[in-house]
């Protein structure tokens, strides 16, 4: 009894100690978080494509978000711009969004959303497949667009994004 009213008769103002549990990481699993950060972000190709009539050669990554979000109307040889995007859920939409632009699709969309319906801007031309893209780009003056890899096409131009 006395090892009993002993440790109950302990001082109100101490606090308890307190046990820290180490959550021990597997080696395993800290090596697969470093593989995947050094892994590529591009797992696929993905290419702008340009009409024969746009004279640019290559593009830096801020011009590509800024072609892309409607925000850059012309070419450097004053050529209106035209803009045509796969649909918003379309795979290689999103690969494009994220590694070509560094954006996110639902980004992409509130910019559209926002210069359309505060009458500022346009949205791009929205085509079906890729293939309509390279039709639709290839015979019009000024178009932009991506495909997950060029090599298949003679009708458009390949943009190199820098």
């Amino acid at each position: 009894m006395d090892s009993f009213s002993s440790s109950s008769k302990s001082n109100p103002w101490q606090r308890p100690p307190v046990i820290r549990q180490q959550s021990a990481k597997p080696l395993s699993t800290a090596f697969i978080g470093l593989v995947l950060m050094l892994w590529p972000w591009r797992l696929t190709a993905q290419e702008l494509i340009v009409n024969e009539s746009v004279h640019n050669a290559r593009i830096s990554q801020n011009e590509a978000r800024l072609f892309f979000t409607m925000r850059l109307p012309f070419w450097e040889n004053n050529l209106p711009v035209k803009v045509f995007v796969l649909p918003d859920d379309h795979p290689l939409h999103r690969q494009f969004a994220k590694n070509v632009l560094g954006l996110f699709p639902y980004q992409l969309r509130q910019v559209w959303d926002r210069q359309i319906f505060s009458g500022t801007g346009q949205a791009p031309i929205t085509v079906a497949t890729e293939q309509e893209m390279v039709k639709r780009v290839a015979s019009t003056p000024g178009g932009i667009g991506y495909v997950e890899s060029a090599s298949a096409y003679s009708q458009v131009r390949t943009l190199e994004v820098r």
